[in-house]
């Protein structure tokens, strides 16, 4: 049974039950939502896509991608694409994926970089136009993908979501997911959180993160249940979307609780009226101090959970009470068989400490035409997750570390190897080495250790970030560059970069403290930078303390923004200098000396 399917019985038993819900607008119901799917499905088939091929889906979040990705999957293995990637990055994806076209959205939602990305690799373009008014429209335009259609329809065998994942080398590994693999792991969603069609999911999840595509959408469709469809986080929204689709439930990463939080604290008046049943984490360790403040808060549980792109999402998962919810822990398993394996390969006892490995329905059978990392990944029919943990005598798995390397930024999962690869690709940089530091907003952050060639002695932190930023995701740019003479290496003489931050005497980064209170701006630069900020992620207010990224900003946010600064009054803020000062307070006080140096040349 595939997810599309689901939705199709759905509809015919009740087409007017809600399915999906603009933030902020209208609510399509199953009936509706099932003819939306059957259409982008029928018009994709026209242009000559077969179920064998892999579509890119370079679209914003909204409504518009939910019913495209289900859409897609339903005659062809769908790829969600994260919009903030360069155009190296998405030609990269073209490339490495095989995509058979790319599906693009239309006017403001247009990513130029996907579009060329596709042009320049000779890729269809497929449009896909939303409309929204008292209803939802979809309409599908572009170039035949080849001549003749197919009209089969996916089966639950059939690849129905290829994502790639981050590994220890340089080259993402492909996940392909099958149609049993989503559904599988939706219904042991449903089944932990018990969804009724009553239910309705705030979804703030990207989705193009199989978080926010399986744990957020793809569960609720499969439980008949509802899904408020948001154009991504943001603190003062949310409580809003919260609030006015009466939510019963949102999922999110521990950054998004905090930034929650912190929203709250200072505007304790937006929360009136929410009245949610549960709130999920996931895809990064959670705090117990921090679910105890959302429980304070929202007056609901906090069910913590565990998963990966391997999986389909869910691997393990804390119930609902009365069930025992254990701070600490990501719960028993629930989905998948979950066991902890000892360096031999051998299943050990309770409270023992091993790898975490799992089997079951929702895991996939291994990468895309990657023999050397299947042969590392699976053992005995189980897979090796790369974290460390143990289960206690009641089955809970309480994680106690990792043995991969990959940096988790937040929910963001880095290669580290990816960013090395773009840093050597600089005359000036020798070696390279990329590591996790600790940030006391996302857990943890990207840094990277540089020997700088013989010939470029004045190479800058600043020379080194600006060259990856060109070619990487914001959320990839190393935020702290050290030059060193030598790359420290463990005992044995190989590199480690677990545990470098602390073999060169890194700290826990410079995170931006959490607002007190809320502050409203004073000054010129103060006034016109919230001028913009409002503008461009269309909020009434506010705070001089209010972090870009805490309010749903993104870099196409961002770009938007500083081409209106440019324009306003003629400064070139770099897209650098920008993430490097988040909050108003400090691009104000960026702008203004900028301003000072212009008036000094002159």
């Amino acid at each position: 049974m595939t997810v599309p399917q689901r939705v199709s019985e759905h509809a015919a038993a009740d087409p007017h039950r809600p399915a999906l819900v603009v933030a902020g607008g209208p609510t399509v119901g199953y009936g509706r939502l099932h003819r939306m799917i059957e259409g982008v499905a029928d018009a994709l088939v026209a242009l000559g896509v077969r179920r064998t091929d892999t579509i890119g889906i370079a679209q914003r979040d909204g409504i518009e991608l939910a019913a495209t990705f289900l859409g897609t999957s339903a005659v062809a293995a769908a790829a969600p694409l994260n919009p903030s990637y360069r155009r190296p990055e998405m030609e990269f994806e073209i490339d490495d994926l095989g995509l058979a076209a790319m599906i693009v959205g239309t006017g403001p939602a247009e990513l130029p970089a996907a579009i060329a990305a596709a042009e320049a690799r000779g890729v269809p373009l497929i449009r896909v136009a939303g409309t929204v008014g008292a209803d939802v429209e979809i309409a599908v335009d572009g170039e035949p993908v080849r001549a003749g259609s197919d009209p089969h329809r996916c089966a639950h065998d059939d690849v129905a979501l290829v994502l790639h994942t981050s590994g220890t080398t340089a080259r993402p590994k492909i996940v392909p997911l099958r149609h049993a693999n989503v559904t599988a792991s939706a219904e042991a969603i449903g089944a932990t959180l018990q969804l009724e069609p009553t239910d309705r999911c705030c979804n703030v999840m990207p989705l193009f993160h199989i978080h926010g595509l399986v744990a957020g959408l793809c569960s609720s469709l499969v439980a008949g249940a509802s899904v408020i469809c948001t154009t991504g986080f943001s603190a003062p929204r949310s409580a809003g979307w919260l609030r006015e689709h009466r939510a019963s439930w949102y999922t999110a990463v521990p950054t998004m609780h905090q930034a929650l939080l912190e929203r709250a604290a200072t505007h304790p008046g937006e929360l009136a009226g929410v009245n949610l049943r549960f709130i999920r984490s996931s895809s990064s360790s959670l705090a117990p101090s921090v679910m105890a403040e959302l429980e304070s808060t929202f007056g609901c549980p906090v069910i913590e959970a565990y998963g990966m792109t391997e999986a389909a999402h869910q691997m393990a998962s804390n119930p609902l009470p009365p069930g025992v919810r254990k701070p600490g822990s990501v719960g028993p398993a629930a989905g998948p068989k979950v066991a902890i394996m000892d360096d031999d390969g051998n299943l050990v006892p309770a409270g023992a400490v091993g790898e975490v490995v799992i089997a079951g329905p929702n895991v996939m059978t291994g990468y895309h035409d990657n023999p050397e990392a299947n042969a590392a990944a699976f053992i005995d029919g189980w897979f090796r997750t790369g974290d460390q943990g143990l289960l206690d005598d009641d089955g809970y798995l309480f994680l106690t570390g990792r043995l991969k390397e990959i940096i988790d930024r937040g929910g963001e999962n880095v290669s580290p190897r990816e960013v090395d690869e773009v840093l050597l690709d600089h005359p000036g940089v020798a070696q390279a080495v990329t590591f996790a530091v600790a940030d006391r907003r996302l857990g943890e952050q990207v840094a990277a250790a540089v020997v700088a060639a013989p010939d470029a002695p004045t190479l800058t932190e600043r020379q080194v970030r600006e060259f990856a930023s060109e070619r990487l995701a914001p959320y990839k740019v190393p935020r702290r560059v050290v030059f060193v003479d030598a790359i420290p290496k463990g005992p044995s003489g190989k590199l480690q970069r677990i545990g470098l931050a602390d073999t060169l005497g890194l700290a826990e980064l410079d995170a931006h403290e959490a607002p007190g209170e809320h502050v409203e701006p004073t000054t010129a630069a103060e006034l016109l930078v919230a001028e913009l900020w409002c503008e461009a992620l269309g909020l009434d207010s506010v705070s001089v303390a209010d972090h870009f990224l805490d309010l749903g900003g993104d870099s196409l946010a961002a770009t938007r923004l500083l081409t209106r600064v440019r324009d306003e009054i003629d400064v070139e803020v770099s897209m650098l200098d920008f993430f490097d000062a988040p909050t108003i307070a400090e691009q104000a006080v960026l702008i203004e000396t900028m301003l000072l140096a212009q008036d000094d040349a002159g």
